[in-house]
């Protein structure tokens, strides 16, 4: 499928609010299904607009690769007006219900971070759920993905001991289980064993593989080599049955095996702190052994491949390097930023190792080493679900609560949930509310004070549908007291985030970065009295358009420096340049864009 259409800005006109009815992608039935608190039916989603935001590589046979920053569930929505029925691979890591929060250490360029460490570890995401809520988010996505996957398409879950048992019980529900064709075992050997938790330490992962339908599923057989020959039997088909074949004087042959097919245990290394060449320092990432398995086995070159929850774009990365179109996306900014230089430095490699202007890899395969960057649904005021929960609460003065309760915080005697950020809030987004309330508690408030509400609300939004407060207080057989707080209609001077700055000048023929001040990073910094040397020191990638055309950026200039050295911050400005827009990025992953023109 060309994608040609993703190439331009999406314009009002293109952005008609569509509602997708899902009533095919109901579970498969006449099977058991699991239950949960709460469960509800998925069966309708609304198309989301995407803005263009930056452009990347050369397009290929009309195809550039995608990458959207947003929630997954409208992403997905937004992309089946193009690609259902189109893809060939999913491959998720999805949160594991840890209940863990995953953090990024943050290093300065040219020198980490002296002192301690640990107090400057941003919080990447959290993976700390509300009862059955996990469930019901796993729910949602798969039916979508059901609906993106094509005839011969295969899902690839990737998941441990925490949900396994549960997501297959989903899979089994969504997909059938005649479509289940394996569960996978990795076998990370290099793991250093834990035996203070009183069990055997856990060394592995599980990747349940499902397809779309059985019978046309793509699979190609993959092999590894032996550490050492061994002998085998030669085996040859007889009368229809598998025999020992035996030379011409009745003996049994043998050969030397130095090959094995590779079944469903997968003994790969894990990534280790100290690998340089791979590890990108981001929480979960998984080594691309592990993808390139996967990819191998289920697609063939030219295939389209997605991953909803890419974190750091291993499988991104991977589908690049081997030939397939992808489609990546991912919650947190931090992932895109990740992602995005990960890709940039990789379709480098790939042009320096086969011409400037190849698109080649081995074989006459085509690269498709181009790509796009997406918002969905102008998803821009947080970095993360996470950073907004505690910019929301300490901007509008909440008490906190622990992180996992049904609640968020606490403020003059009114309980607090903070609604879906960076979209309108809908009356199916309080069904997390009232499938979790403790009505037991409610009945013995009602009993004695019969003439007071069971519970005071404070809901906080980005937006929201007009009769949001109506529908939940009809909606529970109690009475209960709800206010809402519009953030971007009632706190218009509440700031969640100090912007950054810069100086650029243009000087002989040259534009130069004289300063940066990226204000959330260097208010971190003076907490833990550090003292930066220069601006580059806090810099990730410099990223220059030197026809910049009021819209979308595409770089000529991306300075992305390795191992740790400084950005040059000095750029020779081509001839017949106009409108020059740079990009800086900062080491938390936050950016700021500005202009010059010239003349």
């Amino acid at each position: 499928m060309s994608n040609q259409d993703s190439q331009k800005p999406i314009v009002p006109s293109q952005t008609t609010i569509e509602q997708y009815t899902l009533d095919d992608m109901d579970p498969i039935r006449g099977y058991p299904e699991l239950r949960w608190a709460g469960k509800r039916p998925f069966r309708s989603t609304q198309y989301y607009p995407a803005q263009l935001k930056e452009t990347y590589g050369p397009e290929v046979d009309g195809n550039r690769n995608e990458l959207y920053w947003g929630d997954n569930l409208q992403v997905m929505s937004h992309l089946l007006k193009r690609y259902t029925g189109s893809v060939q691979l999913v491959y998720i890591d999805p949160p594991f219900d840890s209940r863990a929060e995953y953090q990024k250490k943050i290093e300065l360029r040219g020198a980490a971070i002296a002192g301690d460490l640990s107090s400057f570890e941003e919080k990447q995401y959290s993976d700390i759920w509300t009862n059955d809520e996990y469930l019901q988010f796993m729910f949602e996505r798969l039916l979508i993905l059901r609906r993106l996957l094509s005839d011969s398409g295969s899902i690839f879950l990737h998941c441990d001991w925490n949900q396994s048992h549960h997501l297959r019980c989903l899979l089994d529900e969504v997909f059938g289980p005649s479509n289940f064709r394996n569960e996978i075992y990795w076998y990370y050997y290099n793991k250093m064993p834990d035996t203070r938790k009183g069990n055997f330490p856990r060394s592995t992962d599980t990747i349940l593989w499902y397809a779309k339908n059985r019978s046309s599923c793509t699979f190609n057989a993959l092999t590894e080599q032996r550490d050492e020959p061994v002998k085998q039997l030669v085996r040859k088909k007889l009368d229809g049955k598998m025999v020992n074949a035996r030379d011409e004087e009745g003996n049994v042959m043998y050969r030397m095996a130095e090959t094995r097919v590779i079944d469903n245990v997968w003994r790969l290394s894990m990534l280790q702190p100290a690998d340089r060449t791979e590890n990108l320092g981001y929480p979960t990432q998984k080594p691309e052994t592990v993808l390139e398995r996967v990819i191998k086995a289920a697609s063939n070159p030219g295939d389209l491949v997605l991953d909803c929850f890419m974190g750091s774009g291993t499988t991104q990365a991977v589908a690049m390097r081997m030939g397939r179109r992808f489609i990546g996306c991912d919650i947190n900014l931090g992932a895109i930023q990740t992602a995005t230089r990960r890709l940039i430095n990789l379709g480098n490699e790939l042009r320096v190792q086969k011409g400037r202007q190849a698109t080649l890899l081995e074989g006459g395969q085509a690269a498709y080493a181009g790509f796009n960057v997406f918002n969905v649904n102008n998803y821009d005021v947080f970095r993360s679900p996470t950073q907004a929960r505690e910019l929301l609460l300490e901007a509008l003065e909440i008490q906190p609560l622990q992180a996992g309760g049904l609640y968020d915080g606490e403020k003059d005697g009114r309980m607090v949930k903070i609604m879906p950020i960076n979209r309108i809030a809908t009356r199916q987004d309080l069904n997390e509310l009232i499938n979790n309330f403790n009505y037991r508690l409610f009945e013995k408030r009602k009993k004695e004070n019969p003439r007071q509400p069971v519970e005071k609300l404070l809901l906080i939004c980005m937006g929201h549908e007009p009769d949001l407060r109506a529908s939940l207080e009809t909606q529970v057989d109690y009475d209960l007291d709800v206010e809402v707080v519009d953030i971007l209609r009632d706190s218009d001077h509440l700031q969640f985030r100090r912007d950054s700055d810069a100086r650029l000048v243009v000087r002989k023929n040259k534009v130069l970065i004289t300063a940066f001040y990226p204000m959330n990073l260097l208010q971190k910094l003076s907490v833990m009295k550090e003292d930066v040397g220069e601006w580059r020191e806090l810099v990730d990638s410099v990223m220059i358009d030197f026809n910049y055309d009021g819209a979308v950026l595409q770089p000529t200039v991306v300075d992305v420096p390795e191992d740790g050295k400084l950005v040059a911050g000095s750029y020779d400005i081509p001839p017949e340049s106009g409108t020059i827009r740079v990009k800086i990025t900062d080491v938390l992953s936050e950016s700021w864009e500005g202009e010059v023109t010239l003349g």
